[in-house]
């Protein structure tokens, strides 16, 4: 497995980094464990979790991914082979009443007590990469629109919430930070107050990118390349979407639309047809969609990992297949004109 830098720390993560969102809900403790086992033996040490898995969110599955990630290394005594990043919280606005109170947001009180539930369930002393899952602050993620960002009276200053990280760094909690479902100017933001303050930089920025939403291009894709904060991506089969299981209303039995309760960020008016045209290129030219649509993201220079999520070893292994795939030319410019007629259905 590929090798790449994370940012500016020397050390190195594999292209391919395990997501581990389904374990609790769709997958059991042991079906993850067997996951674990399958990537690990791939050469696939970069796994991702969050304090809010598994998913869809609720009381009875939130830890509970943390808890099947530790009980494996307790089990298999690999901690110091993986590098392990995790997530905590921004602010939840009352959406969800089961995290600390309801009173979720990036201070020193909420991210002191989120990082020490996470080490207890991770059965560990210290993770790799401690992620803010969103921002404290108004911004449009996971496929809102609109333009509203103006600043509330309480919301959290980026300069506070990188200062608690930095003790945590110091303390030997966490080695690196990053951030997720960020924009331009928070990554900028957090930036400019490490140089600024003498804070840890972040290192990563884990958004979505995939063939449905390329907006990561726009604006962000820059900013990881001039400044080494390189991508997370999530999502790089838009949640099962780009297979074409969901094609024509399909809502296959056990699949992730069939049992969360929230709307698919990835059913949208113009979804359908993209994905068919990208689900059409694949099978003309010979590939499985789903690797098709992995390699498209691994080949980004701005990507520093792609994170792939599976319900079965035969899905875990078939995108596997998919960071060995170098897409040709012809198939490159099938997507790009199709990217050209309906770009990015699915923000």
């Amino acid at each position: 497995m590929e090798m790449r830098p994370l940012g500016r720390t020397g050390l190195t993560v594999t292209a391919c980094c395990l997501g581990t969102m389904t374990w609790g809900v769709q997958n059991t403790e042991g079906e993850g464990h067997a996951q674990m086992d399958l990537a690990f033996d791939r050469g696939v040490t970069f796994w991702d979790t969050a304090e809010m898995y598994a998913i869809p969110p609720t009381a009875e599955s939130y830890g509970r991914t943390e808890e099947i990630i530790g009980s494996w290394f307790a089990s298999r005594g690999r901690r110091d082979r993986v590098v392990l990043a995790s997530k905590v919280i921004g602010r939840a606005n009352g959406s969800f009443p089961w995290v600390r109170g309801g009173g979720a947001k990036l201070d020193r009180a909420n991210i002191t007590q989120a990082l020490e539930d996470s080490l207890r369930r991770l059965r560990t002393d210290y993770i790799d990469l401690y992620q803010l899952h969103w921002p404290d602050r108004r911004t449009n993620r996971f496929g809102g629109r609109g333009a509203d960002f103006r600043p509330t009276a309480d919301e959290v200053p980026v300069e506070e919430t990188l200062a608690v990280l930095a003790d945590l760094v110091k303390a030997g909690k966490v080695r690196h930070v990053g951030l997720s479902n960020e924009t331009p100017w928070g990554v900028m933001a957090f930036v400019r107050a490490a140089e600024n303050l003498g804070l840890p930089r972040v290192v990563t920025i884990q958004n979505a990118y995939n063939l449905l939403n390329r907006t990561f291009e726009d604006a962000l894709a820059e900013v990881a390349v001039r400044e080494d904060v390189g991508l997370l991506a999530y999502a790089p089969l838009a949640a099962g979407t780009l297979t074409g299981k969901y094609l024509g209303g399909a809502m296959p039995e056990g699949s992730r639309r069939s049992i969360d309760f929230r709307k698919s960020r990835y059913a949208t008016p113009r979804a359908d047809a993209a994905t068919k045209a990208y689900v059409d290129i694949a099978r003309r030219h010979g590939l499985d969609p789903a690797q098709m649509a992995i390699a498209f993201v691994n080949r980004q220079p701005f990507v520093t990992a792609t994170i792939i999520g599976a319900t079965s070893l035969a899905q875990l292994e078939n995108d596997l297949a998919g960071f060995d795939l170098t897409l040709p030319d012809a198939v490159m410019e099938e997507i790009e004109a199709v990217h050209a007629a309906n770009p990015n259905p699915c923000p």
